[in-house]
């Protein structure tokens, strides 16, 4: 019969090498592609920003109230890349058609995914302090 104690050490053994496996085994990441991502969002913000987009759109519910919250726009199925260019090209209702090139519209489309993948923030929830610092409400 197996005595508990060589069971016992012999899991704790197994944990300790799996853990280490894990833990000093480096992931896999392509640092070439996630820069080229995040290169594109800060190109995008720059476009947000040329194109004075807050002054009419929201991102986490800060910014203007004529047009939409696009904090979360990319996470809707219904809109797709093509259809978010569509719009920006040709302008709907009071919002002006623009006239961006193709590489400003990936950035900013790029932009907005990067938006989007942070999550959903109300700004009701948070508060200013007197030291400037944003805090939770409780």
């Amino acid at each position: 019969m197996i005595k508990p104690v060589f069971i016992f050490s012999f899991l704790c053994l197994s944990f300790l090498i799996y853990s280490a496996k894990i833990y000093l085994t480096p992931r896999k990441f392509n640092m070439e592609k996630a820069n080229n991502k995040i290169e594109r969002a800060v190109k995008g913000r720059l476009v947000w920003q040329k194109y004075n987009c807050q002054s009419c759109h929201q991102l986490y519910g800060l910014g203007g109230y004529l047009g939409p919250d696009l904090t979360n726009l990319c996470s809707d199925s219904i809109r797709s890349k093509a259809v978010l260019k569509n719009l920006v090209k040709s302008g709907v209702k009071q919002m002006p058609a623009y006239s961006l090139s193709e590489s400003e519209l990936n950035s900013l489309i790029e932009f907005l995914k990067s938006v989007d993948a942070t999550g959903k923030a109300d700004p009701r929830l948070f508060r200013i302090t007197p030291t400037g610092m944003i805090e939770r409400r409780e």
